[in-house]
């Protein structure tokens, strides 16, 4: 038997007798560079959101296991009702989307990006202003320091008919790869399950899940490759993660550049709620996702329309059917995944849109309690307000106390609302606050709930602020190292014959001056060769 043999049979030998002491011992070898804090590390440590006061979200830090920490960030909800109009060249979103205030995730919800007629929704809808919309968020998030856009044609002029494919293409991470459909840590895995498997099997995202638009035929003319050039430069602050249109309804999600690598496991579902409870002129779009360790689902709804008394029971049908109808497909395939299928199984879920209730008073009395600025005896006949108490609807979700005006229904271009101006009763509509966000799970602080005062169209945008606290792991690789992309294999997590030996030789000497941080180096190297 040669040394190498023999060293490997007596490590056998010592590891059947002290089964216990060699896991610790082997823990502890792998784990001494971070207890002992010498060296550089190759997980990363947890940073803090300079814009967030973390003392002023929360006192007392919740016991978390050991090798997770909880780290928070700035999430963006917005949801605009456009009215059908497509946005125009000189349309600015710099306030809407509040660049001032920078925040870590945006999430963007819109109604009626296109008319509501026969053709988009039974025919085939059109893509061109979701893709104009696309652009020219890309442009008030990605502008630079001095007020310049980065990306040259993202919003100076657009052409004659842009593709959302290929837009959502541009903007998406900065490779133009697909987000990885499961980032899963099979250390978690080999905790939870005998059955473990060393990785996650990766199917594919479906491209359509991404963006909406079928493949073009050549007809189209929208140049992109400035975008392109522009969009994949190191100095762009956020990258598209998702975007899905359905009919009129339209979500878009953005992040920071940096948090990219952490989003895994994205998932779109679509539930049409429109014409004969299946056309999609009504309906949501509900994204999922797993960022960090905690798992998020943003659902962004167009619901029943009408102010006739008992519509809003069919808003609430609407709700308690998009609840029971939404399916994330299975797309994780360890045995203990945590990425639930249904929308309140999420650790973390945010309902913005147009939910179309609204306020339970006459017209000409609603019009008096909006001249006194009397808010809060109109949200006491708040339809939503009154269906929640009644827990007939949104029962456990929370939303923000409203401070604005009713967001419904406003003369184009004007302060106006259209029942000042329209007088007849059959095309007078009531003020209302009919688009709304609310949320559900724990974690999740609302800094701000407000509304935009942009004239484009007849609603107001609504606009909420939250910080979320996220699970975190402390040995997430980061993902920028070179070893990040490696696959890893069974045999790149074996223990070499060399290594063993040397492992061997450390036990017998009792040495404490053996430089076993130098072994696991040259092991490492070794493997990634």
């Amino acid at each position: 038997m040669n040394p190498i043999d023999e060293t490997v049979a007596v490590s056998k030998m010592t590891v059947g007798n002290q089964d216990v002491k060699k896991k610790s011992f082997i823990h502890k070898i792998f784990t001494m560079k971070e207890r002992d804090g010498s060296g550089s590390s190759d997980f990363p440590e947890p940073q803090s959101n300079p814009a967030v006061d973390i003392q002023s979200i929360s006192s007392t830090e919740p016991q978390m296991p050991a090798g997770q920490y909880v780290q928070s960030f700035r999430v963006f909800v917005a949801t605009w009702n456009v009215g059908g109009k497509s946005p125009h060249n000189g349309l600015n979103l710099d306030d809407f989307l509040q660049v001032n205030n920078e925040s870590d995730i945006y999430v963007l919800g819109f109604q009626e990006i296109v008319p509501l007629n026969a053709g988009n929704v039974l025919v085939l809808e059109d893509n061109e202003p979701a893709a104009k919309w696309l652009t020219l968020i890309n442009q008030s998030l990605n502008k630079s320091l001095d007020g310049s856009s980065r990306s040259k044609a993202s919003g100076s002029r657009f052409s004659s008919k842009p593709s959302l494919k290929k837009v959502s293409k541009t903007f998406r991470t900065e490779s133009k790869r697909r987000l990885k459909s499961c980032n899963c840590i099979f250390e978690l895995e080999r905790k939870q399950s005998k059955d473990f498997c060393f990785r996650c099997q990766q199917p594919n995202i479906n491209e359509d899940d991404l963006s909406s638009e079928p493949d073009e035929d050549g007809s189209n003319v929208f140049d992109i490759s400035e975008i392109s050039m522009a969009s994949t430069s190191n100095h762009l602050k956020y990258s598209l993660i998702a975007s899905k249109q359905m009919v009129g309804i339209f979500v878009t999600i953005w992040a920071r550049k940096e948090h990219i690598q952490y989003v895994s496991h994205l998932r779109i579902s679509c539930i049409s709620r429109g014409i004969m409870g299946c056309l999609g002129n009504k309906g949501c779009i509900s994204v999922s996702f797993l960022f960090h360790q905690t798992s998020f689902c943003f659902v962004c709804s167009h619901l029943a329309s009408g102010e006739k008394e008992g519509d809003e029971l069919r808003r609430n049908l609407d709700v308690l059917e998009i609840l029971k109808s939404t399916q994330f497909p299975k797309i994780c395939k360890t045995t203990h995944s945590r990425m639930p299928d249904k929308i309140l199984g999420h650790d973390m879920v945010i309902w913005l849109g147009d939910l179309n209730y609204r306020i339970a008073l006459s017209y000409s009395e609603t019009r008096k309690l909006l001249e006194n600025n009397d808010w809060d005896a109109l949200l006491n006949k708040d339809q939503l307000k009154i269906e929640r108490e009644a827990e007939r609807v949104f029962k456990g979700w929370k939303e923000g106390k409203i401070y604005f005006a009713p967001t419904y229904k406003y003369f184009y271009n004007s302060d106006t609302y259209f029942g000042e101006i329209k007088t007849s009763k059959k095309k007078r509509r009531t003020p209302a606050w009919c688009d709304r966000i609310l949320w559900h799970g724990n974690g999740i602080k609302q800094l701000s709930y407000i509304r935009g005062e942009s004239r484009f169209s007849d609603h107001r945008p609504v606009c909420g602020t939250f910080v979320v606290d996220v699970v975190a792991n402390h040995n997430e690789l980061k993902k920028g190292s070179p070893s990040s992309n490696m696959k890893i294999e069974i045999e790149e997590l074996l223990p070499t014959a060399r290594y063993l030996k040397n492992i061997y030789f450390f036990i017998l000497s009792g040495s404490p001056t053996y430089t076993l941080r130098q072994e696991k180096a040259s092991h490492h190297r070794a493997s990634i060769r």
